[in-house]
């Protein structure tokens, strides 16, 4: 259960690393990176950032290098900005969920489509017309 301050944190870090990826970092390979979503731990010392990625798995693998890489950078940057205590340990991670959604709506789509086929077709013991 996250507490109150969790969120706060996460909600401050979300923004402020979606601010400079979008206009501070100089990365070329974070070019489609958006924030999905931040995750604080309850000591506030360490923080999982989930990133979509635009592209290729082999984007994302290397959206992800350039973000670990930069890591030193967004905290610096994040100790400057914010008046945090201590400015939590960073590690990125690729969300999925997006990709996952996708698949289970064309899922739904397929079930739909079936369902609509055997709606169409005259059962076995029908007389057909």
């Amino acid at each position: 259960m996250t507490t109150r301050r969790q969120r706060q944190v996460a909600e401050l870090l979300h923004e402020e690393i979606s601010q400079l990826i979008q206009y501070r970092a100089h990365d070329p390979r974070l070019g489609f990176v958006t924030v999905t979503r931040v995750e604080v731990s309850p000591d506030l010392r360490h923080a999982k950032v989930f990133v979509s990625v635009l592209g290729s798995a082999e984007e994302a693998q290397t959206a992800l290098e350039g973000l670990t890489s930069a890591s030193r950078f967004f905290r610096r940057e994040l100790g400057q900005a914010l008046s945090l205590r201590v400015v939590p340990d960073l590690s990125f991670r690729l969300d999925t969920s997006l990709e996952h959604a996708l698949q289970i709506d064309r899922l739904l789509d397929e079930i739909q489509e079936e369902l609509a086929r055997t709606d169409e077709q005259p059962a076995d013991d029908e007389p057909a017309e």
